[in-house]
């Protein structure tokens, strides 16, 4: 990744929707480099998709909570089966196998506080390896919908100019 890659996965991150032509304009090449950087990034693994962000409350799922599951025995079978099982119910948003007390984090997304109690119960404790269930309601949450992208090590240059940045 270069100067140009890091300008181009900014730019994206603010507007993946853009066509070749006004990301090219944007950040000052030709469509065709342009174009050809975009598979590149996407051939490499580092643009792995676009999304559309939905609005949860707009599809009737507007309560959050994050679920932290502890399982016993702490085996590979049991971590990997819970992991594909949670992850395949249409509630899971985000599951999270995680290091110390819990082994996992789920994040859910329910119609209301009753529905969240009947997953919970329904769904995830009776699952045969659970060990212990601890659910937390989500008040607010505020996801980033871009990273900063680290430029090259070295002085930092305008991918068009080539005069350093200031």
């Amino acid at each position: 990744m270069d100067e140009l890659d890091t300008a181009i996965l900014a730019e994206l991150q603010r507007d993946g929707r853009q066509t070749n032509r006004e990301l090219a304009e944007r950040i000052g090449i030709a469509p065709s480099t342009c174009l050809e950087r975009v598979r590149s990034l996407r051939a490499n693994g580092v643009i792995e998709g676009f999304h559309a962000e939905v609005n949860l409350a707009a599809i009737g799922r507007p309560v959050q909570a994050l679920i932290n599951v502890r399982l016993h025995p702490k085996i590979r079978e049991a971590v990997e089966g819970f992991r594909e099982y949670i992850a395949a119910l249409p509630e899971t948003l985000a599951v999270f196998v995680v290091s110390g007390g819990d082994d996992f984090i789920v994040q859910v997304a329910v119609r209301d506080t009753g529905h969240l109690r009947d997953f919970v119960l329904d769904h995830v404790s009776r699952h045969r390896n659970i060990a212990d269930v601890r659910t937390s309601l989500v008040y607010d949450h505020i996801r980033k919908t871009s990273m900063e992208v680290l430029p090259p090590e070295g002085p930092s240059k305008h991918p068009r100019t080539g005069r350093r940045s200031r």
